[in-house]
C-alpha cells in the first residue's frame, strides 16, 4: 500500500467517477483503475462496486476511505513539519435541501478559516441525491427533514445505508408569500386560503414520491402547480406569478430585496431538522465547524437547538 494509491481512492470519491479522477489526477483511466484493483487485492476487500451508472463505495470502502484520510492528513502534516510544504487544503462537502439558513452557515464557516488555499462544495439537491451523496462520501454531511409522514420511509433508507440522523431543530410550518399577495396581512393562512394561489415545489425526479418531498404538506388538490430544481426560480416565481410554497419559516432577513415574507400555516404539523452522516466517516476540521456555524445560525433565528 502506498500514499499515492490513498490519494487516488480519496480523489475517485471526491470525483464522483473513475474518469474525472483521472483527468484530475493526470493518470490514464486503466492505469487508475489497475492501482486500486491492486489495492483491493492486497487488502482482500472491495472499495468500489462498479457498473454501467458508475461507482459507489461500498460498505467497507466508506471505512477504508475514513483511516485513508487519517493517514494523507497525517502524511501532510510531517511534509509541513520538515519540508516546508504547504499544507493540504482545507476541504468540506455538504448536501442539503434548500433551505437558506444552511448556505448561510456555509459562508459563516468559510469566513472562519484563515487558510489561503480550500475547496468547499455545497450542493442545494433532491432527498435521495442527498442520502446518496453522504453513503459514497461525496458529502460529509446531508441536511434535510423527517415528518411524521415521512420518517418510516427515510428512515429505513438512512439505515440500509449506514447513515446517522442528528437531529438540530423542530420547526413549526410555514410559507413563503410575495409581500405583494392579499394574503400577506394575515397572521397565519390555510391551505383553503392558498388554493387560488399556484403551488410551489422542488421537482424529486422521476424516482421521487411524496415521502422525498422537500414540502411537508401539500394541498389536496391545486389547479395551479410548478415544478422547479432550483431556490432562486422558487423565490422569483413567489414574486412573479404570486405563488407559495411550505417552508421553514427561517430567511435571511434581506430575502429578494425584501419582496417576500413567511407566514405561519394554520397546521399542528412540524418537521424535525437535521444533519445525517455516515456513521463510518470521521469528520473534518472544517466539516465540524460548519455544524457549529450551522447551530449558531439556527439559534440566531429564534430556535432551540436539539442536544445530541
Amino acid at each position: 500500500m502506498t500514499l499515492l494509491q490513498l490519494r487516488y481512492i480519496v480523489k475517485i470519491v471526491e470525483c464522483g467517477s473513475m474518469n474525472e479522477a483521472s483527468h484530475a489526477l493526470y493518470v490514464s483511466q486503466p492505469a487508475l483503475s489497475s492501482s486500486v484493483k491492486e489495492l483491493e487485492n492486497e487488502l482482500g476487500i472491495e472499495i468500489f462496486t462498479r457498473s454501467s451508472q458508475g461507482i459507489a463505495l461500498t460498505v467497507d470502502g466508506a471505512e477504508f476511505l475514513t483511516y485513508a484520510r487519517q493517514v494523507l492528513d497525517q502524511a501532510d502534516l510531517l511534509e509541513e513539519r520538515y519540508k516546508n510544504a504547504k499544507p493540504r487544503k482545507q476541504l468540506c462537502s455538504v448536501s442539503t435541501q434548500h433551505y437558506m439558513f444552511a448556505v448561510e452557515a456555509f459562508v459563516e464557516m468559510i469566513n472562519s478559516f484563515k487558510s489561503d488555499e480550500y475547496e468547499f462544495t455545497i450542493r442545494e439537491t433532491r432527498t435521495k441525491d442527498i442520502i446518496n451523496q453522504v453513503a459514497n462520501m461525496r458529502s460529509e454531511i446531508g441536511i434535510l427533514y423527517l415528518s411524521d409522514y415521512n420518517t418510516h420511509v427515510i428512515g429505513k433508507m438512512l439505515r440500509e445505508k449506514h447513515l446517522e440522523f442528528h437531529p438540530l431543530f423542530r420547526a413549526p410550518l410555514h410559507v413563503f408569500i410575495s409581500k405583494d399577495n392579499p394574503l400577506s396581512m394575515k397572521k397565519k393562512v390555510t391551505m383553503d386560503d392558498l388554493k387560488p394561489f399556484p403551488f410551489i415545489q422542488y421537482e424529486q425526479g422521476e424516482e421521487g414520491s411524496f415521502f422525498f418531498a422537500e414540502e411537508a404538506v401539500w394541498p389536496e388538490y391545486s389547479p395551479k402547480q410548478i415544478n422547479v430544481t432550483d431556490r432562486a426560480t422558487i423565490l422569483n416565481f413567489i414574486i412573479g406569478l404570486n405563488g407559495y410554497t411550505v417552508c421553514t419559516g427561517i430567511d435571511n432577513g434581506d430575502l429578494n430585496n425584501e419582496k417576500i415574507m413567511t407566514i405561519p400555516l394554520d397546521t399542528d404539523e412540524t418537521i424535525l431538522l437535521g444533519w445525517i452522516t455516515n456513521e463510518r466517516a470521521k469528520l473534518s476540521k472544517a466539516a465540524q465547524t460548519y455544524l457549529d456555524k450551522l447551530k449558531e445560525v439556527i439559534a440566531n433565528h429564534g430556535y432551540t437547538i436539539i442536544s445530541d
